[in-house]
């Protein structure tokens, strides 16, 4: 199973067969996967083989890696040791050929030379094609291998064996060649593969260290990495820190800082200290493995173009078949042309009729997408997303995570009331804000100087704060409305508060028995790349809309400040799901972007859910169309921009592809085109669209 269009072949030989559930190709692996009971599988590989291919099962260890991309093998197209040696002989005899048919005295006996050269160069190069093309002719299918078979055993019964020769030798080169090209995209994403060691050093019973397959590493096993290796399992650091190069699961070009309680994932590269890690998942199931898999049943998706394609094709080749048998039947009554210049003609036509250049442009440009969007950090789950962003009109995004870091922040304080201590004030909050888990608390206490004040009587007020005595004298540091509560809110206190809650902060106060003290504004702050985010989604025409679960007023401070027009606050999930509702009324195609489990129905419910941040996370990798393996939102308009890149690569590959073979057509009945010429176009065609398509791929690197 070579191409789409064998694949094609095989779908129709067996879909009419009843109690097939689903059936899944994999081209990449030449593998397809039979949801059907025992009998019906049977029925099925019979039908495959009727139709003239040889279905052998996967082993079940193949079958397990092959979700890691391990079990992938090059394959054989005739360009590998033997098979490159098998073509160039054909070649030479085929030139051999050419030189006697048209150097040669035209004598039985040179003729004969000739004749042999041919047939054996035709059968150097055309057994796998004369094999598989007899089969299709016998089930009455049109593919490239009858049409070819039909045309070079015509042109040679007609006496143009010498060029029947060459025909057949080019064909079979080209046809390796545009195969090894082929493959360079349907394997683009298992170079990531080669990033995973498959040896990690483990630590021993006794405390020493082995190196171990990762394949028997289990879970909770303790490993080493140390500088300029590679991370072989997903895990959390136990020991140790590092920089960590995580471009290829993240795409981040940055070094990323790891400490203890940090997670690695396998195929990273640790760049500087020694650390240890405790593996939390499987070889199998790692970060890498999983991105892979997703990618492989994504490339096995059929995306709209790529279904236009093959009902185009579906109809072409019988239609151009029937002008070739019209040329050779009437050719000679229309246009005075000799018999035998209308039956050359007509050959000509079979080897122009193969779609091939057509049916290869669209599965090659899509896997080329998907493999440059995987080396940015962005899992794409099917070619029918990688087409339909183009069109997104807009895109509600989450807040917190999202938009902002998700980590409160103290981002300012001051005190209240002219004398007071800045100092004092600053150790008497820090001590309270320490004995707190509450997040709030927690920024607080980590955007001031530690300090050794000792707290007292230390208590949480539910709902409102925390209370100590310090020095002889009782402290709150609470909210808005303990202060009010205890009445030590001033009109001017009131204005400051709502000046910092408009601007999306969370205040808190420090306050004693003679009145408050100091105040303490946290916010979740925006990521720096989000401004330039918004900024490139406008720049493309998508309208970018807020919605969170905070209040109208903080909604409403961060969108303006990531240069969002229009937020949402207090939304529930359900809300969510209403508001991605109203967008598509509004706009049309919407995606979603969240967390992937709190946004489930609202990721449901856009036309394109993405989930941000998704690195090592199951559920938000399964929830979405879309993964951004980091947090970064730059991510989306490079998706969008990248989809638009593969749409204006999918129009180019199908107009180059009919416009060579409508001009060939027009030169193969009007004119003078040989078969030469018709393989040249036919199979430069191919190459053309395959050589387009894999531009692509350089959309991918240079992170």
């Amino acid at each position: 199973m070579d191409c789409a269009s064998e694949e094609s072949e095989i779908r129709r030989a067996v879909e009419h067969i009843a109690g097939i559930r689903a059936m899944t190709f994999q081209l990449g692996q030449r593998t397809m996967a039979i949801d059907a009971p025992p009998a019906s599988v049977e029925q099925a590989v019979a039908a495959i083989r009727k139709a003239g291919f040889e279905p052998q099962p996967v082993p079940e260890k193949a079958a397990e890696s092959s979700s890691t991309g391990a079990g992938s093998e090059d394959h054989d197209h005739g360009a590998g040791s033997g098979g490159a040696w098998r073509l160039g002989g054909a070649l030479l005899l085929a030139i051999g050929a050419e030189v006697l048919g048209f150097f040669a005295p035209d004598t039985q006996i040179w003729k004969g030379a000739g004749l042999a050269l041919a047939a054996a160069a035709i059968w150097l190069a055309g057994f796998d094609v004369y094999k598989k093309g007899l089969t299709a002719l016998r089930h009455g299918r049109l593919n490239i291998n009858a049409l070819m078979t039909v045309a070079v055993t015509g042109a040679f019964v007609i006496g143009q064996w010498p060029e029947a020769a060459m025909v057949m030798a080019l064909y079979a080169i080209a046809e390796a060649i545009e195969a090894r090209a082929v493959d360079r995209a349907r394997n683009a994403i298992k170079g990531l593969l080669a990033m995973a060691p498959e040896e990690a050093s483990v630590r021993q019973a006794d405390g020493s260290w082995a190196n171990v397959p990762v394949a028997s590493v289990a879970l909770g096993a303790v490993a080493r990495v140390r500088p300029g290796e590679r991370v072989p399992m997903d895990g959390v650091v136990s020991a140790g820190s590092s920089s960590i190069n995580q471009a290829p699961v993240t795409g981040e070009s940055i070094p990323v800082d790891k400490a203890v309680g940090d997670p690695v994932f396998a195929g990273t590269i640790n760049e500087t200290g020694t650390f240890e890690f405790e593996v939390n998942a499987l070889a199998s199931n790692s970060t890498l493995a999983r991105i892979i898999h997703a990618v492989e049943e994504a490339q096995g998706t059929r995306a709209p173009t790529q279904g236009f394609v093959d009902r185009f094709a579906a109809v072409y080749t019988p239609a151009v078949f029937v002008i070739a048998l019209a040329v050779a039947l009437l050719g000679p009554w229309l246009f005075s042309w000799t018999w035998m210049q209308a039956v050359y003609k007509a050959l000509v036509l079979l080897v122009i009729a193969c779609p091939c250049a057509l049916v290869i442009s669209t599965p090659v440009t899509i896997v080329s997408g998907l493999a440059a969007a995987a080396r940015r950090g962005i899992l794409i789950k099917g070619g029918i997303y990688l087409e339909e962003a183009r069109k997104l009109k807009a895109i509600a995004l989450d807040k917190t995570g999202t938009i902002t870091e998700g980590k409160p922040k103290l981002v300012a304080w001051e005190v209240l009331g002219p004398g007071t201590d800045a100092a004092a004030a600053e150790h008497i909050a820090a001590a309270l804000a320490g004995h707190s888990d509450h997040p709030v608390s927690r920024a607080i206490a980590a955007g001031l100087r530690p300090n050794s004040v000792e707290a007292k009587d230390f208590k949480a007020i539910a709902g409102r704060g925390v209370q100590a005595d310090i020095g002889g004298t009782v402290y709150v540091l609470g909210n808005h409305r303990l202060i009010e509560e205890r009445g030590q809110c001033s009109p001017g206190l009131e204005a400051t508060l709502r000046t910092h809650e408009e601007a999306g902060r969370t205040v808190s106060l420090l306050a004693s028995e003679a009145g408050p003290v100091a105040l303490f504004a946290v916010a979740d702050t925006i990521k720096s790349s989000s401004r330039e985010a918004v900024a490139s989604l406008k720049a493309l025409g998508i309208t970018p809309v807020m919605l969170t679960g905070d209040n109208q007023a903080t909604a409403t401070a961060i969108a303006h400040e990531a240069g969002i027009d229009e937020a949402q606050g207090n939304l529930l999930p359900e809300d969510k799901l209403e508001a991605i509702k109203a967008l598509q009324a509004k706009h049309g195609l919407t995606a979603m972007t969240g967390d992937g489990i709190n946004d489930a129905p609202a990721l449901a419910q856009a036309d394109i859910g993405v989930a941000m941040g998704a690195a090592g996370t199951d559920t938000a990798m399964e929830a979405a169309d879309v993964v951004v393996m980091n947090d970064d939102l730059r991510r989306i308009a490079e998706t969008v921009r990248l989809s638009r890149s593969t749409h204006a690569v999918l129009w180019q590959n199908i107009t180059l592809a009919l416009g060579i073979k409508a001009v060939f057509l027009v030169m193969a009945v009007f004119g003078n085109a040989s078969m030469w010429m018709a393989v040249f176009a036919d199979m430069g065609a191919s190459l053309l669209v395959v050589v387009n398509g894999l531009r692509l791929l350089r959309k991918g690197e240079g992170k």
